[in-house]
């Protein structure tokens, strides 16, 4: 049976193709270039999807303000894809482009009155100093608007682009100036400054969850599949073809694909940063990844060795998305599964949900659940292997903690969280995050579409501030209480009262939630007086999580010592705001310092209460 698929080189070529972008020791597929040479050799079409930018970045270099452009991020960021795409639809040839020149130059348009010539330099960092004293008064004298002729493509890693500008033998007023607004670009995270026809696109701030979808897309519906369909393993259980079409989601409405989508999103929204080489790492091990496999990524020929050692089920999508079919080391040192992993998926749970996985097919009270999640995916869920190791620690033949059933326990739990309906268990309970499918929906999502954040999250959040502003678990959730210890606001115990401040409207003060560049953030506000600025504290979903787990009752140092640190910072910044706000109250009014001391009692209901106490000077 071994020649139906020896019989599909288009199918091998293009799984061959798709296996350089996996996690292999030699990562050819790292490099915009070799791509090139690699579709060529195989005959393979690449893999194409729309990148952040490229309309409006073809729309500034055609415009008659001749607006250069910089494209800067971090390595994997799609940089040199980039150009070559505005390469080709402005005309420019393949040809052309797979020449080893470093800098490469096009006329945009023989009909304009002005004959503009577009200048590309898809990798700044390649220049020789000799090269980059020739170029860059030329940039810069386009930048400044002394030449409407040329427009520049610029591509360089944000670490490089500053160097290069400062390295320019001739520092003449133009290159100061250029150098000096690229850098007031990067630090300011803004993408033009008036007086210069320069657009700079970081694409470090790129949504990962944004552009996903286009990327699994443009794999998915690869024409390299359509060989598949003359292949007699497809039917067999060829986990690469199982893979596939559980990533599409044909079967399940997606659920798989918007469980990873979600994961991406908080980890924007968490400023983790997952280029596109690690989005295009992801999607080839999720697909091809095999313990058994070389280089732990399957091709072709060793599916036949895989069925017929009926180790599919250790290929399955839902281990190869966290990476567990890769050596720990390995795993630990790329970025994708470092960011997934540390969700913790599969590692936790809840009762309901083991007491499925183990006792489901004897207990009536579970059994149609267990049918439902378990045995109705007989090739990564109740397979053969499950069911032999269930019965083995159902019947008492070991109870070790390294049971070979606790560890396909995880297994499936990753699964669950891949595939669950929404509405049949808490799966968030199965990672660290069990607060996000509510951060996402209640509050990230809910902002999105112009709402308010509902009145029983704000309530929690400052339930949890409070604990860990007075280091003591309270229940205080209508006023924002500001402590120290007398003459330092970051002790761990707080007891001496500073200020409340009314988490609902009253003279100018209140708690929000606020949406602003896609970032949430927890706003305190202290006055109407536009003097008083509000005091503002990024919502990330970690710090959402901490907050909503402290406001629970967990200690205010478990969980994330950075939040706590962070959080304390927070409430000095706060303090001080109050502190601004009495100064301009005692310049106006010529109110006197208070002599009072106000100390937090806790009562029994585990309300603080300020109890005043006098104090003589």
């Amino acid at each position: 049976m071994t020649h139906a698929i020896s019989n599909s080189p288009d199918f091998s070529q293009w799984i061959q193709f798709l296996r350089k972008y996996g996690p292999i020791p030699r990562n050819d597929n790292m490099y915009d270039e070799v791509i090139q040479r690699t579709l060529q050799r195989r005959k393979v079409d690449p893999i194409e999807f729309e990148a952040n930018y490229i309309k409006e970045i073809v729309a500034d270099l055609q415009s008659q303000s001749s607006t250069s452009i910089i494209l800067t991020g971090t390595a994997g960021d799609g940089k040199t894809y980039c150009c070559r795409q505005i390469w080709k639809i402005l005309g420019g040839s393949t040809e052309e482009w797979q020449k080893d020149d470093k800098i490469r130059s096009l006329e945009l348009s023989e009909e304009s009155p002005i004959c503009r010539k577009l200048v590309v330099i898809k990798d700044l960092s390649e220049l020789t100093l000799e090269e980059k004293n020739q170029i860059l008064p030329g940039v810069a004298a386009a930048v400044r608007g002394q030449d409407d002729a040329t427009v520049y493509l610029i591509a360089a890693n944000d670490g490089q682009l500053i160097e290069a500008w400062v390295g320019v033998e001739d520092q003449s007023d133009d290159i100061k100036a250029v150098r000096q607004a690229i850098e007031e670009l990067l630090v300011s995270d803004r993408s033009e400054l008036d007086g210069f026809q320069l657009r700079l696109h970081n694409l470090s701030r790129q949504s990962a969850a944004a552009i996903f979808p286009r990327i699994l897309d443009a794999v998915l519906q690869h024409p390299g599949w359509e060989a598949c369909e003359s292949c007699s393993y497809q039917n067999q259980g060829c986990p690469i073809w199982e893979n596939k079409k559980r990533l599409e989601g044909r079967d399940n409405k997606q659920i798989t694909r918007r469980r990873l989508l979600d994961l991406l999103l908080l980890c924007d929204l968490d400023d983790i940063h997952l280029p596109i080489r690690q989005l295009l790492i992801l999607i080839s091990n999720a697909i091809l990844g095999h313990p058994d496999a070389k280089d732990k990524l399957l091709d072709c020929r060793q599916v036949p060795k895989i069925l017929e050692k009926k180790s599919s089920a250790l290929g399955s999508l839902y281990r190869n998305i966290l990476g567990e079919n890769l050596p720990e080391r390995r795993r630990d040192s790329i970025e994708i599964f470092k960011a997934l992993r540390g969700f913790g998926i599969g590692t936790e749970t809840n009762n309901r949900i083991d007491s499925i996985l183990i006792f489901g097919a004897d207990d009536s009270q579970f059994l149609d659940l267990y049918q439902q999640l378990i045995v109705d995916d007989q090739l990564y869920g109740a397979n053969s292997q499950y069911t032999t190791q269930q019965n083995s620690y159902l019947n008492g033949e070991s109870r070790d903690k390294n049971h070979a059933f606790l560890k396909l326990m995880k297994t499936q739990r990753q699964r669950l969280f891949f595939t669950v309906p929404n509405n049949e268990i808490q799966f968030w309970d199965l990672t660290i995050f069990c607060f996000a499918g509510e951060f996402l929906d209640k509050v990230y999502r809910s902002l999105c579409s112009g709402k308010k954040c509902p009145r029983d999250i704000i309530i929690r959040l400052v339930r949890g501030l409070n604990s860990i502003f007075i280091g003591l678990p309270v229940r205080n959730q209508d006023e924002l209480i500001l402590a120290t210890s007398g003459n330092y606001s970051q002790a761990r115990i707080s007891k001496i009262h500073e200020e409340s401040i009314s988490v609902w409207q009253k003279h100018g003060e209140y708690v929000d939630v606020e949406i602003h560049n896609d970032k949430l953030f927890l706003v305190v506000y202290l006055s109407n007086d536009p003097q008083i600025y509000p005091v503002r504290l990024q919502l990330s979903p970690t710090r959402y999580e901490y907050l909503a787990r402290v406001a629970d009752g967990a200690l205010p140092s478990v969980f994330s010592q950075e939040c706590y640190e962070d959080l304390l910072a927070f409430k000095a910044q706060l303090i001080n705001q109050v502190i601004f706000r009495e100064s301009l109250g005692r310049e106006r009014y010529g109110s006197s310092v208070s002599t009072q001391l106000r100390v937090l009692e806790l009562n029994l209901d585990g309300v603080v209460i300020p109890q005043l106490l006098e104090v003589s000077i």
